[in-house]
């Protein structure tokens, strides 16, 4: 095994190590094992130059940023000409030879380095101007922070979030309609994020797709040799195959058949002339660079016949439309739905029962409708909710039209917020999945959430239904009685307040002292004295608790609780202030200690620096960053962790 691939392994362990042994109390190794890997670590890092992000030898510090500065590209990032013909690519390519590689559907990103260390990182934004993130690319989950080559660097590549992670972000979220749309918008808005603590957490991958010249004129000559220096310093570069026009039907063939099963978005493929020299001797078109083209897989299309639509309410009330058709293999697979996404699109496509439609799966992956051959236009739009026979309404927002339930009682509603409410920031309740939930609400088991903590009297049919047995029933009745022991900001964010997620569960609970009465009764005007708790979300807190049925469902849900205080016998010295931290920290693990310790001893931690800031703590207390700036023009002191010590 060569250095490179043994740092990896390395890095795998010891994170899989560290993980087992502070997140989840349990050791998989000892801390001898853990300890002579880790010199191993060290010493082949030394040798090497090459530090990867995930290294446990480093820690990336986390900091959040007010706004993204922008910067201009020094030449223009141009998009590339497309083609959905094999035919056109061995074209293209004449007598040349090609490297053809993924087509990744990400975000591209440009980094530069500098005496080996990384120093920026850019989006392409429009091509021209791009978005500096560079913290947040500090955070990506395989990218070199050291490398051994010490001269400038200018890398491009894609950042990707794989389709297995954007399902396990997914099911962390109850709620449907505030789930990710697809793995490229997650990537975007994750690379672009103002606090990189929340990019690490999602497992941003960067893959080079190409770098600008280096000096050296092997490596600058062709495509191939620029893959090879990137891969030796560590970098993981696009899957790339050579090509000429004889064999590249069977290259993109080959390409094809992996789609199904690759982990990463793609959207087609990139052909590319081995010889750089001679690529960038064609020149440029107004639009696009002559040494490159874009391969778009030509969409497997299929005619079949819309046997119904299914209307499918959720928990925010929006009522979605899902097109059902006889089954048609698309490929590689069989296909049988397909979301139409609202009444604007339904109208568009002039759609009726009985219609013969086109479909086509997006990207060979999302299945979708083309084109409808038949336009009898006589679908009816639901005048009542498939779930609770409520009226619907028609909302149109920005020229869009969507279905909604303004049922407040809807029990697809229900279902949500039953979902919601056992979920593991609210009440923590395994064994209760949103599929047997349902099933106990259609049995009359459960109507409201306290009845949660009242199932056992239905123990016999819930035995005996399929799925359950005296064990996973067992199970579930253990971890409903766990859960009755648990703080108010759990039960507060388990009720689904709009717009009060965990985090504002936390400020109001500690602004009034865990005292639910006072909770209750509060109005706007104290509600909006919170941090962080603004007009809206005020007023949304009051209106539902002045709602009576809101008020009797909490206290019969109090009525089985125990509520517990986390016991602090730390002098609250501070008290009335307001901390703001940012930068790198010294004498502190992580910003959660420093602001566990804040809050312990009764001061408030804010995301932003304004007027009600107390202090902002920044090591560097002379830096020119955007919070300093605020901080100097708003007269808030700028501090030190020394100087927060002596406080």
């Amino acid at each position: 095994m060569d250095k490179t691939a043994r740092i990896k392994e390395l890095v795998n362990i010891l994170n899989q190590a560290a993980k087992a042994y502070y997140q989840e109390d349990k050791e998989i190794m000892s801390n001898f094992e853990y300890d002579s890997l880790y010199d191993e670590l060290v010493e082949l890092e030394k040798e090497t130059g090459l530090v990867l992000s995930s290294s446990p030898t480093i820690k990336v510090g986390y900091e959040v940023l007010s706004e993204l500065p922008k910067e201009a590209h020094p030449a223009p990032m141009l998009s590339l000409d497309k083609t959905k013909s094999v035919d056109d690519l061995a074209d293209w390519l004449g007598d040349k030879a090609g490297v053809i590689s993924w087509k990744m559907d990400g975000l591209t990103v440009v980094l530069t380095y500098e005496n080996g260390i990384l120093v920026k990182a850019v989006t392409r934004g429009n091509g021209e101007i791009g978005e500096v993130i560079t913290n947040n690319a500090k955070v990506f989950a395989n990218i070199p922070q050291k490398i051994s080559y010490q001269e400038q660097l200018t890398i491009r590549g894609e950042a990707v979030i794989t389709y297995s992670d954007f399902e396990k972000i997914n099911n962390t979220i109850a709620d449907v309609d505030a789930k990710y749309k697809n793995p490229r918008n997650l990537c975007s808005g994750t690379v672009r994020q103002l606090n990189n603590e929340i990019t690490a957490k999602r497992n941003v991958h960067f893959f080079a797709f190409t770098m600008l010249d280096i000096g050296d004129e092997k490596v600058d000559a062709y495509m191939n040799e620029k893959f090879n220096f990137l891969e030796k310093l560590g970098f993981e570069v696009v899957e790339h195959k050579d090509v000429t026009a004889e064999n590249i039907k069977d290259v993109v063939s080959w390409f094809s058949t992996k789609i199904s099963s690759n982990d990463f978005p793609s959207d087609g493929l990139v052909l590319s002339y081995d010889d750089v020299k001679y690529g960038r001797s064609l020149g440029r078109t107004a639009k696009f660079p002559r040494d490159s083209i874009a391969f778009k897989w030509a969409d497997e299309e299929a005619e079949t016949v819309l046997r119904h639509v299914e209307w499918s309410p959720s928990r925010t009330g929006l009522i979605n439309p899902v097109a059902c058709f006889d089954s048609v293999s698309l490929e590689g697979t069989s296909v049988s739905r397909a979301s139409i996404h609202n009444i604007s699109i339904v109208r568009q496509l002039k759609l009726g029962i009985g219609d013969t439609i086109k479909v086509y799966k997006a990207n060979m992956i999302i299945p979708q409708i083309s084109e409808n051959l038949t336009c009898s236009n006589n679908l009816e739009i639901p005048k009542v909710c498939p779930a609770c026979g409520g009226e619907t309404i028609i909302r149109n927002d920005n020229d869009v039209e969507t279905l909604y339930c303004p049922n407040m009682d809807c029990p697809a509603k229900s279902i949500k917020l039953f979902t919601h409410f056992v979920s593991r920031n609210a009440m923590n309740i395994d064994g209760l999945s949103e599929a047997s939930l349902e099933k106990f609400i259609d049995k009359g088991f459960l109507a409201e959430l306290s009845d949660i903590y009242k199932i056992e009297r239905y123990k016999d049919e819930i035995v005996s239904m399929d799925g359950f047995g005296i064990k996973s029933y067992e199970n579930m009745i253990e971890s409903i009685n766990t859960s009755r022991n648990t703080e108010l900001y759990r039960l507060i964010y388990g009720l689904g307040i709009i717009n009060v997620g965990n985090a504002t569960a936390k400020l109001i609970c500690r602004h009034f002292k865990n005292d639910i009465e006072a909770i209750i009764i509060a109005d706007s005007e104290e509600y909006s004295q919170i941090e962080g708790i603004g007009g809206i979300i005020a007023d949304g807190i009051v209106a539902y608790f002045k709602n009576e049925n809101n008020i009797k469902n909490l206290r019969d849900i109090l009525a089985e609780l125990n509520l517990i205080e986390e016991i602090n016998d730390k002098e609250q010295d501070l008290e009335g202030k307001t901390f703001v931290i940012t930068g790198s920290l010294n004498s502190f693990a992580n910003r959660d200690e420093l602001k566990k310790l804040i809050e312990d001893r009764g001061g408030k931690v804010a995301g932003s620096v304004s007027a009600k800031t107390s202090y902002l703590i920044n090591n560097d207390v002379m830096s020119s960053s955007s919070k300093n700036k605020k901080a100097k023009s708003l007269g808030v002191p700028i501090i030190s962790e020394e100087d927060f010590l002596k406080l």
